[in-house]
């Protein structure tokens, strides 16, 4: 019976994993042949990418560099039909069936590109004096699902490259809200499920997102500092003159536990990397914003986000490194509606897609090429995203190829990397809709006597739009 179940899961994943090869095919108008082999050069490669021209080596690329380049610069990816067919695609879930996507932005670094425009000061550590946190190059957005438990799979669903005149959290907002809507039309979610939840880090402004997102049915769940100052609701006014209600209650200090009133929930569990987990939620909390920053331009008078805070305390880190407080933030205000202990657990497998950055730039060389343009740079990224897909899909298709130091894994337990050494087996049976290469000759090169222009050289940051409204 066993064997008849696991069949039956190789065919629907064949068939899963040819049509994504065929839509994807189909995504590229122009330079379809060259892109495509591009893609599967990338993962039939023997070891990490090091090098487009390396690639033009492998045995699927059956082009010259030439033709990879000019596939690069000129060729055409329908990045709207390729989100659509990731939407439409099995993701991974949790046990209770919630969709869970995680939002992170991964730097591209061109410090030497002078004539590469759009380029940011995008944040990096750096081992060199520890001192420089910024390098130039490419920011991009992506969007991930998340499954249940310890993976190194993701679903990435989408990327968005930020520019020098983007409102960061303006397009995060815009891309959650497209991101829901291809989902709803694919038959991901519907009326009546759990609502989609969104997991972000520490970069991102998440009150002002729930104040964008609030007539959208999906939650927000990201870190926030601990210094920052919340506020009860407020009460009644007290005195016996009238006047203007309150709109600021007791002030809740996440740094100053003597400001802090018993929690709504509180729960405590043991885990494996942590110890002891201790995990403090209190609801209907709200930050006082003035109009500073993005909240400078907003007409009207500044609303009132509610949301609830969830504190996590462990009993140690890995490494011996000493705990820092964690704090949270839940877009949901009422406490009592979720579960404490699930949240953190939810925000913790966050950080498997950086296990999904990691293998994109040390496994399938995302940052490798010099490219010129963001063009070329989003149509690269787009093409990993496609090998990274094809790679999730070919896992149930792929044997444990282990090297001999290497544990035996199960098929369920196989990670990016041991499926990528299968798949070469797995494209021979599969196929591939390219053409056969036409025979050509060299071409002529350079006109003689033809001068070039220096190219143009680009600024790095941010391009800022006039101030409106006078500072007070």
């Amino acid at each position: 019976m066993l064997s008849v179940v696991h069949g039956s899961v190789r065919r629907e994943a064949f068939a899963e994993l040819s049509s994504f090869r065929m839509e994807l095919y189909a995504a590229m108008p122009r330079r379809a042949d060259a892109l495509f082999e591009l893609v599967d050069a990338v993962l039939c490669a023997g070891g990490p990418v090091v090098s487009l021209p390396e690639l033009s080596l492998e045995t699927v690329h059956r082009r010259g560099h030439g033709a990879m380049y000019d596939a690069l610069a000129q060729g055409r990816l329908d990045v709207s039909r390729l989100r659509w067919t990731l939407a439409g695609l099995r993701l991974p879930r949790g046990t209770d069936r919630q969709i869970s996507i995680a939002l992170d932005v991964t730097p591209w670094p061109r410090p030497d590109a002078e004539c590469s425009p759009d380029r940011l000061h995008c944040h990096r550590p750096c081992r060199c004096d520890g001192v420089r946190q910024t390098i130039p190059g490419w920011p991009y957005q992506v969007a991930a699902g998340l499954g249940g438990g310890r993976t190194s799979w993701t679903g990435v669903l989408d990327a968005v490259r930020l520019g020098p005149t983007d409102d960061a959290t303006e397009v995060t907002a815009a891309q959650i809200r497209d991101l829901l809507d291809r989902l709803r039309q694919a038959g991901q979610w519907r009326e009546g499920d759990p609502e989609v939840l969104f997991v972000l880090d520490s970069g991102y402004d998440i009150v002002r997102l729930t104040w964008l997102l609030r007539e959208v049915p999906v939650r927000l769940l990201g870190r926030i500092r601990a210094d920052r100052v919340m506020h009860h609701p407020p009460g009644h006014r007290k005195g016996p003159t009238k006047g203007r209600q309150p709109r600021h209650g007791e002030a809740f200090r996440l740094a100053d536990a003597a400001t802090h009133h018993a929690p709504a929930q509180e729960s405590t569990s043991a885990h494996d990397r942590f110890g002891a987990v201790v995990a403090r939620c209190w609801g209907r909390l709200h930050p006082k914003l003035d109009r500073r920053g993005s909240w400078a331009s907003h007409e009207g008078e500044l609303p009132i986000i509610e949301g609830t805070l969830v504190h996590l305390e462990v009993e140690y880190l890995p490494g011996n490194r000493d705990p820092k407080p964690l704090w949270l933030w839940h877009s949901a205000p009422d406490a009592d509606s979720h579960d404490v202990d699930r949240l953190w657990r939810i925000f913790l497998r966050r950080f498997d897609i950086e296990h999904t950055f990691r293998f994109f730039k040390q496994v399938l060389g995302l940052t490798r090429p010099r490219l010129r343009t963001p063009a070329q740079a989003d149509r690269w990224v787009w093409l990993i995203i496609a090998a990274y897909t094809q790679l999730r899909l070919a896992r149930p298709l792929a044997d444990d190829l282990r090297r001999p130091w290497e544990k035996p894994l199960t098929q369920e337990q196989l990670t990016p990397t041991r499926v990528r050494r299968g798949y070469p087996r797995i494209r021979r049976i599969l196929g591939t809709p390219t053409r056969e290469p036409k025979a050509t000759r060299p071409g002529p090169g350079r006109p003689p006597g033809r001068t070039t222009t220096p190219a143009p050289r680009h600024p790095v940051g941010k391009h800022p739009h006039k101030r409106e409204t006078p500072r007070p």
